[in-house]
Protein backbone atom coordinates (compact mmCIF):
# COMPACT_ATOMS: atom_id res chain seq x y z
CA UNK A 1 0.00 0.00 0.00
CA UNK A 2 1.23 3.09 -1.09
CA UNK A 3 1.06 6.62 1.11
CA UNK A 4 -1.02 8.21 -1.13
CA UNK A 5 -3.23 5.18 -1.08
CA UNK A 6 -3.13 4.62 2.89
CA UNK A 7 -3.91 8.47 3.67
CA UNK A 8 -7.24 7.98 1.67
CA UNK A 9 -7.82 5.16 4.01
CA UNK A 10 -6.97 7.37 7.10
CA UNK A 11 -10.80 8.29 8.08
CA UNK A 12 -11.99 4.62 7.52
CA UNK A 13 -8.81 3.04 9.22
CA UNK A 14 -9.32 4.99 12.22
CA UNK A 15 -13.03 4.03 12.19
CA UNK A 16 -11.78 0.44 12.00
CA UNK A 17 -9.40 0.77 14.94
CA UNK A 18 -12.08 1.65 17.39
CA UNK A 19 -14.57 -0.91 16.18
CA UNK A 20 -12.09 -3.14 16.94
CA UNK A 21 -11.04 -1.86 19.89
CA UNK A 22 -14.73 -1.50 21.05
CA UNK A 23 -15.12 -5.52 20.16
CA UNK A 24 -11.66 -6.41 21.71
CA UNK A 25 -11.27 -4.64 24.42
CA UNK A 26 -7.73 -4.62 24.74
CA UNK A 27 -5.80 -5.18 21.34
CA UNK A 28 -1.79 -4.85 20.96
CA UNK A 29 -0.43 -3.20 17.44
CA UNK A 30 0.10 -6.42 15.97
CA UNK A 31 -2.79 -7.52 16.85
CA UNK A 32 -4.49 -4.67 14.87
CA UNK A 33 -2.00 -4.79 11.98
CA UNK A 34 -3.00 -8.67 11.38
CA UNK A 35 -6.90 -8.07 11.05
CA UNK A 36 -6.53 -5.21 9.18
CA UNK A 37 -4.14 -5.94 6.44
CA UNK A 38 -1.77 -3.39 7.36
CA UNK A 39 1.61 -2.72 8.43
CA UNK A 40 2.49 -2.14 11.91
CA UNK A 41 3.91 0.95 11.57
CA UNK A 42 0.89 2.28 9.85
CA UNK A 43 -1.13 1.04 12.51
CA UNK A 44 1.05 3.21 15.27
CA UNK A 45 0.46 6.27 12.57
CA UNK A 46 -3.29 5.93 13.12
CA UNK A 47 -3.04 5.15 17.01
CA UNK A 48 -0.73 8.48 17.46
CA UNK A 49 -3.76 10.29 15.66
CA UNK A 50 -6.05 8.73 18.03
CA UNK A 51 -4.09 9.28 20.98
CA UNK A 52 -4.03 12.97 20.24
CA UNK A 53 -7.51 12.96 19.96
CA UNK A 54 -8.15 11.35 23.33
CA UNK A 55 -9.96 8.51 21.80
CA UNK A 56 -7.63 5.49 22.72
CA UNK A 57 -5.28 4.46 26.11
CA UNK A 58 -2.24 2.96 26.09
CA UNK A 59 -1.33 0.79 28.74
CA UNK A 60 1.43 -2.11 29.64
CA UNK A 61 0.29 -6.06 30.20
CA UNK A 62 2.18 -8.53 31.68
CA UNK A 63 1.01 -11.44 29.75
CA UNK A 64 2.60 -15.01 30.94
CA UNK A 65 5.55 -14.18 32.52
CA UNK A 66 7.11 -12.07 29.93
CA UNK A 67 7.70 -8.59 29.88
CA UNK A 68 5.33 -6.37 29.94
CA UNK A 69 3.32 -6.17 26.26
CA UNK A 70 1.65 -2.34 25.09
CA UNK A 71 -1.94 -2.69 24.76
CA UNK A 72 -4.59 -0.18 23.63
CA UNK A 73 -7.82 0.47 24.61
CA UNK A 74 -10.63 3.02 24.27
CA UNK A 75 -11.04 6.08 26.24
CA UNK A 76 -14.31 7.28 28.00
CA UNK A 77 -14.23 9.62 25.31
CA UNK A 78 -14.36 6.85 22.70
CA UNK A 79 -17.47 5.90 24.26
CA UNK A 80 -19.50 8.43 22.86
CA UNK A 81 -18.94 7.45 19.57
CA UNK A 82 -20.66 4.45 19.11
CA UNK A 83 -24.62 3.98 19.29
CA UNK A 84 -26.49 5.62 22.09
CA UNK A 85 -30.27 5.18 22.61
CA UNK A 86 -30.73 7.92 25.41
CA UNK A 87 -29.05 11.11 26.48
CA UNK A 88 -28.89 13.37 29.57
CA UNK A 89 -32.24 14.31 29.11
CA UNK A 90 -33.87 10.96 29.11
CA UNK A 91 -31.62 10.70 32.66
CA UNK A 92 -32.97 14.46 33.81
CA UNK A 93 -36.67 13.06 32.87
CA UNK A 94 -36.21 9.57 35.04
CA UNK A 95 -34.59 11.70 37.87
CA UNK A 96 -37.55 14.21 38.21
CA UNK A 97 -39.69 11.08 38.32
CA UNK A 98 -38.38 9.43 40.73
CA UNK A 99 -37.66 12.87 42.96
CA UNK A 100 -41.84 12.97 42.10
CA UNK A 101 -42.92 9.94 42.37
CA UNK A 102 -40.85 7.95 44.26
CA UNK A 103 -38.74 4.53 43.81
CA UNK A 104 -41.54 1.90 43.73
CA UNK A 105 -43.32 4.20 40.60
CA UNK A 106 -39.87 3.84 39.33
CA UNK A 107 -39.62 -0.06 39.34
CA UNK A 108 -43.05 -0.24 38.37
CA UNK A 109 -42.14 2.20 34.57
CA UNK A 110 -38.82 0.18 33.85
CA UNK A 111 -41.16 -3.27 34.74
CA UNK A 112 -43.22 -2.00 31.99
CA UNK A 113 -40.76 -1.43 29.58
CA UNK A 114 -39.32 -5.10 30.09
CA UNK A 115 -42.94 -5.95 29.28
CA UNK A 116 -43.11 -3.95 26.00
CA UNK A 117 -39.49 -5.67 24.75
CA UNK A 118 -40.55 -9.35 25.87
CA UNK A 119 -43.76 -8.47 23.09
CA UNK A 120 -40.81 -7.24 20.43
CA UNK A 121 -38.67 -10.19 21.12
CA UNK A 122 -41.21 -13.00 21.49
CA UNK A 123 -39.77 -14.75 18.14
CA UNK A 124 -37.13 -15.76 19.93
CA UNK A 125 -38.63 -18.11 21.66
CA UNK A 126 -40.08 -20.28 18.76
CA UNK A 127 -36.11 -21.83 18.45
CA UNK A 128 -36.28 -25.60 19.90
CA UNK A 129 -32.87 -25.59 20.68
CA UNK A 130 -31.14 -23.34 23.09
CA UNK A 131 -28.87 -22.24 20.83
CA UNK A 132 -31.38 -21.53 18.26
CA UNK A 133 -32.63 -18.94 20.81
CA UNK A 134 -29.84 -17.63 21.81
CA UNK A 135 -29.02 -16.94 18.08
CA UNK A 136 -32.26 -15.09 17.74
CA UNK A 137 -31.39 -13.20 20.64
CA UNK A 138 -28.02 -12.24 19.41
CA UNK A 139 -28.98 -10.82 16.31
CA UNK A 140 -31.72 -8.58 17.41
CA UNK A 141 -29.63 -6.96 20.08
CA UNK A 142 -27.03 -6.87 17.57
CA UNK A 143 -29.23 -4.67 15.12
CA UNK A 144 -30.18 -2.77 18.28
CA UNK A 145 -26.28 -1.60 18.70
CA UNK A 146 -25.19 -3.90 21.37
CA UNK A 147 -22.21 -5.41 18.85
CA UNK A 148 -23.05 -8.84 20.08
CA UNK A 149 -20.56 -11.96 19.68
CA UNK A 150 -21.68 -15.55 20.77
CA UNK A 151 -19.65 -18.69 21.61
CA UNK A 152 -19.85 -22.13 22.55
CA UNK A 153 -18.23 -22.93 25.49
CA UNK A 154 -18.88 -26.44 25.90
CA UNK A 155 -22.30 -28.71 25.82
CA UNK A 156 -25.26 -26.52 26.39
CA UNK A 157 -23.06 -23.39 27.78
CA UNK A 158 -22.59 -20.41 25.55
CA UNK A 159 -21.17 -16.67 26.55
CA UNK A 160 -23.12 -13.98 25.27
CA UNK A 161 -20.83 -10.77 25.35
CA UNK A 162 -21.83 -6.99 24.55
CA UNK A 163 -19.58 -5.02 23.19
CA UNK A 164 -21.14 -1.94 23.04
CA UNK A 165 -24.50 -1.05 25.61
CA UNK A 166 -26.57 1.67 24.09
CA UNK A 167 -28.00 2.84 27.43
CA UNK A 168 -25.00 2.84 29.22
CA UNK A 169 -25.67 6.60 30.87
CA UNK A 170 -28.87 4.97 32.15
CA UNK A 171 -27.96 1.60 33.11
CA UNK A 172 -24.75 3.35 34.90
CA UNK A 173 -27.51 5.16 37.15
CA UNK A 174 -30.36 2.93 37.31
CA UNK A 175 -29.23 -0.57 37.69
CA UNK A 176 -32.95 -1.36 37.06
CA UNK A 177 -32.07 -1.82 33.33
CA UNK A 178 -29.22 -4.51 33.88
CA UNK A 179 -31.42 -6.47 36.22
CA UNK A 180 -34.59 -6.38 33.57
CA UNK A 181 -32.24 -6.77 30.68
CA UNK A 182 -31.16 -9.91 33.50
CA UNK A 183 -34.88 -11.36 33.81
CA UNK A 184 -35.75 -10.83 30.36
CA UNK A 185 -32.96 -12.68 28.78
CA UNK A 186 -33.25 -15.84 31.45
CA UNK A 187 -37.14 -15.86 30.35
CA UNK A 188 -36.91 -15.57 26.93
CA UNK A 189 -34.23 -18.34 26.71
CA UNK A 190 -35.81 -20.15 29.27
CA UNK A 191 -31.83 -21.26 30.22
CA UNK A 192 -29.81 -20.13 33.32
CA UNK A 193 -28.18 -16.67 32.83
CA UNK A 194 -25.77 -15.59 35.31
CA UNK A 195 -23.96 -11.90 34.33
CA UNK A 196 -20.11 -12.19 34.11
CA UNK A 197 -19.01 -8.26 33.54
CA UNK A 198 -20.60 -5.47 33.11
CA UNK A 199 -20.09 -1.84 31.69
CA UNK A 200 -22.22 -0.60 34.14
CA UNK A 201 -19.85 -1.49 36.71
CA UNK A 202 -16.88 -0.63 34.63
CA UNK A 203 -16.49 -3.85 33.07
CA UNK A 204 -15.07 -3.42 29.39
CA UNK A 205 -18.75 -5.39 27.73
CA UNK A 206 -21.64 -7.10 29.17
CA UNK A 207 -21.26 -10.96 29.19
CA UNK A 208 -23.46 -13.64 30.48
CA UNK A 209 -23.21 -17.22 31.24
CA UNK A 210 -25.97 -18.96 29.33
CA UNK A 211 -26.64 -22.32 30.16
CA UNK A 212 -29.42 -25.04 29.52
CA UNK A 213 -31.01 -25.92 32.51
CA UNK A 214 -30.68 -29.33 34.19
CA UNK A 215 -33.97 -31.48 34.05
CA UNK A 216 -34.18 -33.36 37.58
CA UNK A 217 -33.79 -36.72 37.22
Amino acid sequence: MNARTDEARQPSTRRDILILLKINGLLTVQDMADRLGLTGMAVRRHLLALQKERYVRLKFERRKARKPVAVYRLSDAAEELFPNQYDGLTLELLDSIRDTFGETFLDELFAKRTEKLRNEFRSVQTGCRLEERLTALARIQDDLGYMVKLEKAGKGIYILEEANCPVSRVASRYRQVCQCELELFAELLDADVKRMECMADGGAACRYLVCEKRVNA
